[in-house]
């Protein structure tokens, strides 16, 4: 009995050598493969590209900084520099497609591209760097200001020399320098007054002008001169935005790629390209020829509601304006106007291309024709698309409407028709500019089947936005219209309607219009 436990330890042994033998081998297969990947693929059994669209000023820091990834955080990045404008456009008009990563020069992208229809879009994101917003100068015009003397204000600037400000519906440079505009106005007598007063001043500017809002960044690389603003104006503060598009995978990647870019020695890599911390702080050494101040700390992103504010004032002052007109096409639209000779139609169309002239070439502008079921069960159906005025002539719109011809036995599809046209220009709404929708018609709703006056009211007050404004402006000709029911209908949109009995007062009846929706507050008072 003895032996058994001898046995039994010779078998263990034995056991313990073979498995020591199959540990040993299978270690060194591991190890083959180990190295085949590290030397194939960095040790990395997936590469994870993350697609980054930024800005082209901070675009080529990022590209940079994209190159210092190590190899085995298994990530790579991809950077394409574009103008901030097209790709609010590119994500508006196609939210699902684009890159994982997007770096505009400032917030309000973000917010414009959501009000354009990017409605996925994150309200903010990290700021990577910033920039204060200053006004360019060249050495001549900085000398007139006091430099190198003093560093110049925009109060100098502004008494002296003439600005050119950049559209602020495309460039955030011109919304931090229409706010630092007015914080100049403030503590006039007519705040606003004055404000719209020198926002058309600026309106007036032709090229070439000798100075513009633009970044400390861009100035520093331009050796020019900067104009620092009074406190509060608003800065570039880069938000680097995770886009929904993104793959957790990339998303993962694209969270990482950010925490390299917050560490210091990234800090250094935008300081050396002219940015700041995204706190404001100045860092690294500057030229000592004053063309920079190194001590204001730029303000961050506006606040949205002095965004809008600020832009709605331009729009007003410089006549910018995105209309939506509905265009009445029913029967009674051919009846002939007593001492004319001519149709109701013919005297509208008239007025309507006359009043083309009357908007800026950059306005936009988009027509809708009425009656009943005109396309389908559909009342309305769309005959120029919206585009700037500029493009509609050269597309022969003028020829288009006044081809337009009344719907034989149609009937009046008002109610219904304003309701689409209002959902669609609310979706479309644009900042920097007067959005409106103009309805121009001979009668009264006679479409059983629709809304009804109720229903529509209804909608219209769930659609209003105080700080995005999107009045109705009636105008109705002829003895068949109801004054009243039109009035309710642009009162809910805080619009205003005109009529008039006698069709002949249509040119009259639709300048009154116009000048009423062109000349904003504070220069014409409700």
């Amino acid at each position: 009995m003895a032996a058994h436990p001898v046995r039994a330890r010779r078998i263990d042994a034995r056991v313990v050598v073979l498995s020591a033998l199959l540990v040993v081998a299978l270690l060194a297969w591991a190890g083959v493969d180990y190295l085949k990947d590290r030397l194939a693929g960095g040790g990395c059994d997936t590469t994870t590209p993350v697609h980054l669209t930024a800005a082209p000023d901070v675009a080529p820091v990022l590209t940079t900084l994209a190159g210092s990834v190590p190899e085995g955080d298994c990530y790579t990045v991809e950077v394409t520099a574009s103008p901030s404008a097209a790709t609010a456009a590119a994500l508006e008009a196609n939210g699902a497609t684009g890159p994982d990563v997007w770096v505009p020069e400032s917030s309000t992208w973000l917010l414009q591209a959501r009000d354009g229809g990017a409605w996925n879009l994150p309200e903010s994101g990290q700021p990577v760097a910033s920039s204060p917003v200053v006004l360019a100068l060249t050495d001549d015009v900085a000398k007139q200001a006091g430099w190198p003397g003093k560093s110049p204000s925009w109060s100098d600037v502004l008494a002296g020399s003439p600005v050119g400000l950049p559209d602020p519906s495309r460039d955030p440079a011109g919304i931090a320098a229409l706010i630092g505009l007015q914080q100049l106005t403030k503590d006039a007598p007519d705040p606003g007054a004055a404000f719209t007063e020198e926002i058309r001043k600026l309106s007036a500017v032709k090229e070439p002008f000798t100075a513009s809002p633009a970044s400390e960044q861009s100035v520093l690389a331009r050796k020019l001169v900067a104009a620092y603003p009074a406190a509060g104006v608003p800065s570039f503060d880069y938000p680097y935005v995770v886009l929904p598009r993104a793959s957790e995978a990339s998303r993962s990647a694209a969270e990482r790629f950010l925490r390299l870019l917050l560490d210091q020695t990234a800090t250094k890599a935008f300081a050396d390209a002219g940015f700041r911390t995204p706190s404001g702080q100045l860092l690294g050494d500057r030229p000592r020829d004053t063309r920079t101040n190194a001590a204001p700390r730029p303000a961050g992103p506006p606040a949205p509601e002095a965004m809008y504010g600020v832009l709605q004032a331009w729009a007003g002052a410089n006549l910018s304006a995105r209309v939506q007109v509905l265009l009445d096409v029913s029967g009674s639209m051919a009846a002939t106007v007593p001492g004319t000779g001519r149709s109701r139609m013919a005297l509208t169309l008239e007025a309507a291309t006359q009043g083309l002239g009357l908007f800026k070439p950059t306005t936009e502008i988009g027509l809708w024709l009425f009656s009943t079921k005109l396309d389908g069960a559909k009342d309305y159906k769309e005959l120029l698309p919206m585009r700037p005025i500029s493009q509609q002539i050269a597309a022969g719109a003028v020829a288009t409407l006044q081809a337009v011809k009344p719907k034989p036995g149609g009937a009046t599809g008002l109610y219904d028709s304003i309701l689409a046209a209002y959902q669609n220009a609310r979706q479309s709404w644009q900042l920097g500019r007067i959005n409106v929708v103009v309805v121009l018609t001979d009668g009264r709703n006679e479409d059983s089947d629709s809304i009804g006056l109720p229903g529509l009211l209804a909608e219209l007050n769930r659609l209003q936005d105080p700080r995005k404004p999107l009045p109705v402006i009636g105008i109705g000709i002829g003895p068949d219209i109801d004054a009243g029911e039109l009035r309710q209908v642009s009162a809910a949109t805080g619009g205003e309607s005109f009529t008039t009995p006698d069709p002949r007062k249509i040119s009259d009846v639709f300048y009154q219009a116009l000048s009423r929706l062109m000349c904003q507050p504070p220069a014409c008072k409700n």
